[in-house]
């Protein structure tokens, strides 16, 4: 049974980073997915992957999972790399390419 330990990243959908802060871990699959043939659904019966815990910062999901005795893994968090631009770059006169509706 294998611990990950990740920043989750902040949703397109939102513009607030409130879930992005804290430190997740969760455990790995130690089974497959099924298709229930009835409704369709898929379902599993892997309890622990359906435990989630939340945690300030890295150092207390790695105490977290060393007191515990869980073998974890820990992926560290992809620096964001945007160009932020404001609607009026779309109008400059040093735009580079043209400008079309």
């Amino acid at each position: 049974m294998t611990a990950r330990i990740y920043r989750p990243a902040k949703t397109a959908t939102q513009s607030g980073s409130a879930r992005a802060k804290l430190w997740v871990l969760e455990f790995e699959p130690e089974e497959a997915r099924q298709i229930e043939p009835l409704m369709g659904w898929t379902s599993s019966g892997d309890m622990k992957s359906q435990v989630r815990l939340r945690f300030g910062d890295k150092e207390e999901a790695i105490a977290y999972a060393e007191r515990s005795g869980l073998a974890y893994r820990v992926e560290e968090e992809k620096p964001v790399s945007r160009k932020i631009l404001s609607y009026s770059d779309n109008f400059k006169f040093t735009r580079i390419g043209q400008w079309t509706h």
